[in-house]
């Protein structure tokens, strides 16, 4: 534990000049002379590092000494502080090594190299959640992810939707798809996969396994997601929408709609036809009738019909839940009936206030 402190002091110092004791013990979360100590063991063993005392004193090296990455170009090195990698290196319990790896690369750099890279950070940051998506939990993550590391066998407890189901599995590989953790892993001798967030409870089994000859994680992943783009059914759907809401069918269809295409000229009233190929199945007219009445079913028939059902359920539902509303008495009619017998009626002056005496 002491020598990595050791390093970070000496990385520190190197990354950002002179620091104070007070700066250092604030950065590594240690007291002022535990750094004290440190600076003495780091100057014993070799490294020039002297401390100045005063209101503008402190820590620092000896100017010069530095320890470089050689071989790296500008754009490398914006790279690799452009990998997105702090978020979900956090969620795997690796968050501070991150930090701690990416502090040594820049303390490594050349000043011009180690300027640009702290250029990007403060400038350029990847999220690759989407909007309005509350995070999973994923209790098991850790535990799933040191199996991987391992190459451990596993029992998982997976909840199915409809059940929940145990598997042995080797697991091969995680991968991080939109915000969503996802295991590989070899169950009953097929690579499948399985939603970490969906995983319940993890235990060991009795050994280690053998990796299949020649896996890639990153290849397979590529060939299941092409897979299933291929096989997965999709509804040919026509629709009309109204010519400025077509900016919203595309927020609703997302990705789907680059299976869409306009179809010939905009009505006469200005409204838009498209063409769509969704694989959302059932869930296809709750969707688009997101839209309102600023957006059109036209086919298939089966698919208009259900979206006319649909609204007059929703209608019917909205309309018997409006009478029962005005039917029940609300707060201020209750207010206004006669107070129970005993119970005195309080009355105010005009002008007066509530609790107080008129001022």
């Amino acid at each position: 534990m002491r020598a990595s402190r050791l390093v970070s002091v000496l990385l520190l110092l190197q990354t950002r000049g002179r620091m104070t004791a007070a700066q250092l013990a604030g950065e590594l979360e240690v007291s002022e002379r535990t750094i004290h100590r440190d600076v003495e063991a780091l100057s014993a063993a070799g490294i020039p590092v002297y401390a100045e005392r005063g209101p503008h004193g402190g820590v620092q090296l000896v100017e010069g000494y530095r320890t470089r990455l050689t071989g790296m170009t500008a754009e490398e090195a914006e790279a690799l502080f452009l990998s997105g990698l702090a978020g979900p290196a956090a969620e795997l319990g690796l968050g501070t090594v991150i930090a701690a790896a990416q502090l040594k690369v820049l303390a490594a750099l050349p000043p011009e190299l180690r300027s640009r890279a702290s250029r990007l950070v403060e400038r350029f940051h990847l999220d690759a959640a989407g909007w309005f998506q509350r995070p999973e939990e994923l209790d098991e993550l850790a535990g799933v992810a040191a199996a991987v590391w391992s190459e451990q066998q596993i029992w998982i407890a997976y909840d199915r939707g409809d059940r929940l189901v145990e598997r042995l599995v080797d697991p091969l590989g995680l991968v991080l798809k939109s915000g969503t953790w996802y295991l590989v892993g070899r169950a009953d001798g097929q690579i499948r996969t399985y939603r970490v967030s969906r995983i319940r409870h993890v235990g060991p089994a009795d050994g280690s396994f053998a990796r299949p000859d020649g896996f890639d994680l990153a290849a397979h992943w590529r060939e299941s997601i092409a897979a299933y783009e291929r096989d997965a059914s999709r509804t040919e759907v026509s629709v009309r929408v109204r010519p400025e809401r077509v900016g919203d069918l595309f927020d609703i269809v997302g990705d789907e709609l680059a299976e869409a295409e306009a179809v010939d000229q905009p009505d006469p009233d200005g409204w838009r036809r498209f063409s769509l190929r969704l694989v959302w199945g059932n869930e296809a007219v709750g969707r688009l009738l997101g839209l309102g009445e600023d957006l059109e079913v036209l086919e298939p028939i089966a698919l208009r019909e259900r979206a006319v059902a649909l609204a007059r359920g929703v209608l019917r539902r909205h309309e018997s839940q409006a009478s029962a509303e005005v039917s029940r008495p609300g707060p201020r009619a209750a207010s206004r009936r006669t107070p129970p017998a005993g119970r005195p009626i309080r009355t105010r002056r005009p002008g007066t206030r509530r609790g107080g005496s008129g001022r």
